[in-house]
């Protein structure tokens, strides 16, 4: 190519970037309604399916528009998430909770509670769980960095063992156990993979819901990139506990408890999957027909992790509800 081919191509691609931004312009003055209303539905988890299909409701006249949900209200709902896996990990690798150099900011403070370090006896498990500890560590450092001042604090964070707390009434919920019963994940290497599971799937489907909420390209850069990291976090407790499934089937069997538990919470589409499918094959990226990872919106994940299936702004893991605009869970 010489320099007048390579000029005239310089200017050419400059001007499809303009053609771009005015059609995205443009998109964008038509959208804002719509995605103020999209955020507000997600935020409720009335009339959003974490899919293609959002109904946005036209304001009457007369009446106050609902309230735009910004860039930093998805970030620091994804914060709340990121301070639950990371003390999680944190305490069953090392055997405390987030350093509280990381747990500032706005809304209530809050300790995390009631974990316990993990004597790990397989040297892969024990390998995956350090290495997700400290991405999630990151993760919180990393969102906290981009927020600044607008960050909020860590919320009150139930990661306890007693029969009354989350990680039990999680386990009850899918049947691994009864009413006055324990679970324990910080008991074995099985058990800290359950505990896992309930999450990292989770985690995938509020990163893939959130996205195109996001408006500011370099929030949606990182967010997509710390969706790629969720992701093989899901994959490898997906692989590990299947793969020990094998030999022990009852993992597999309380890994589609956990998927079913999780699945009724969140409402009425059947969206969760298990390790396996129907014909007993291996179901380790669950997707839909189309082999796409599927989305919740912020309400449903907040079922999942209130353990409620009412409008509820506190619950589970969060005893004392998230910090941030996006904190009530979904009717359903």
């Amino acid at each position: 190519m010489n320099q007048h081919d390579l000029i005239a191509e310089v200017f050419a691609r400059r001007a499809e970037r303009q053609e771009e931004r005015r059609r995205f312009l443009k998109f964008a003055g038509g959208a804002s309604a719509a995605l103020a209303g999209s955020a507000m539905l997600a935020a409720c988890g009335d009339g959003y399916d974490g899919g293609s299909n959002t109904t946005v409701p036209s304001t009457p006249v007369g009446t106050t528009p609902v309230q735009t949900i910004g860039d930093n209200d998805i970030l620091n709902f994804a914060l709340n998430l990121e301070y639950l896996e990371a003390n999680f990990y944190n305490f069953a690798v090392n055997g405390a909770a987030l350093d509280s150099s990381l747990t500032s900011g706005s809304g209530t403070q809050g300790a995390a509670t009631g974990g316990r370090q993990v004597s790990f006896k397989d040297p892969v498990v024990a390998a995956y769980a350090r290495e997700i500890a400290a991405d999630e560590r990151a993760h919180v450092a990393f969102i906290r960095s981009a927020l600044g001042s607008a960050a909020v604090a860590q919320p009150a964070i139930d990661v306890g063992t007693s029969p009354t707390g989350a990680f039990s009434s999680a386990a009850v919920a899918a049947g691994l156990i009864t009413q006055g019963q324990s679970f324990d994940p910080y008991a074995s290497d099985e058990n800290f993979l359950l505990g896992a599971f309930i999450f990292e799937d989770v985690g995938v489907t509020a990163y893939k819901g959130a996205s195109p909420l996001i408006t500011n390209r370099v929030f949606l850069e990182a967010a997509a990139g710390i969706l790629a990291a969720e992701a093989y976090h899901a994959g490898l407790i997906r692989t590990v506990l299947y793969n020990k499934g094998i030999a022990a089937p009852a993992l597999i069997t309380a890994a589609q408890k956990i998927s079913d538990a999780r699945d009724s919470l969140d409402g009425s589409s059947d969206l969760d999957q298990g390790l396996t499918n129907s014909d007993g094959s291996a179901n380790l990226v669950p997707t839909d027909g189309n082999s796409v990872a599927f989305s919740r919106s912020p309400g449903q994940v907040l079922d999942i992790v209130y353990l409620t299936k009412a409008a509820q702004t506190k619950g589970g893991f969060f005893p004392n509800g998230v910090n941030g605009t996006l904190n009530a869970s979904a009717a359903n």
